[in-house]
């Protein structure tokens, strides 16, 4: 398994569910769908998502997650990034060039009007739970490796300063302005 094949098994889970948008179950089937596979391909989705999620981990991004979620702990931004890892490659990619750009996705808005946070926890888990599964086991611990890159010194002021998100991500502080 590659990065593409990891994305298009998270669009065939994507079609697969009637609300594409609720991570929690796009992740349950994605991991339904990949226990169907060779052990050697979920082993293998594991780093692919381990390596997503390094990507991913950026200082303007955890600063959206925060806006959107009204705080964001460590573990808040992993499962943040989980859920937009279930909303597919485009939707992911999108916020990792321009997190403010987040804004303008249905799902986003769609929260913000509930007052929703956007998280899914079982992302992380889609090799695990496909491993389990499979085979009855815990996914090997040498199955992935994760090593986050430093964060962006640029956005190195406290995300309670509100005027400065504001300033940096006006889109989004449009949409979950009170």
């Amino acid at each position: 398994m590659d990065a593409q094949q990891f994305w298009k098994l998270i669009e065939e889970a994507r079609s697969q569910v009637p609300v594409s948008d609720d991570g929690g179950t796009v992740a349950r089937r994605a991991a339904a769908l990949l226990a169907l596979r060779p052990v050697k391909e979920i082993v293998a989705a594991q780093q692919i998502l381990s390596s997503l999620m390094a990507d991913s981990y950026r200082s303007p991004l955890w600063g959206a997650a925060y806006m959107i979620n009204g705080g964001c702990s460590d573990d808040g931004f992993d499962y943040f990034r989980g859920w937009l890892i279930t909303q597919g490659r485009a939707a992911f990619e999108l916020a990792i060039t321009d997190p403010d750009r987040l804004a303008g996705l249905p799902a986003v808005r769609a929260f913000a009007a509930d007052g929703i946070d956007i998280e899914c926890e079982e992302a992380l888990a889609i090799a695990w739970n496909a491993h389990r599964e499979a085979t009855g086991e815990e996914l090997p611990d040498d199955a992935s490796t994760l090593q986050y890159p430093a964060l962006d010194p640029d956005w190195g002021f406290d995300f309670d300063d509100g005027d400065e998100l504001s300033r940096r991500l006006p889109r989004l502080a449009e949409l979950y302005s009170d």
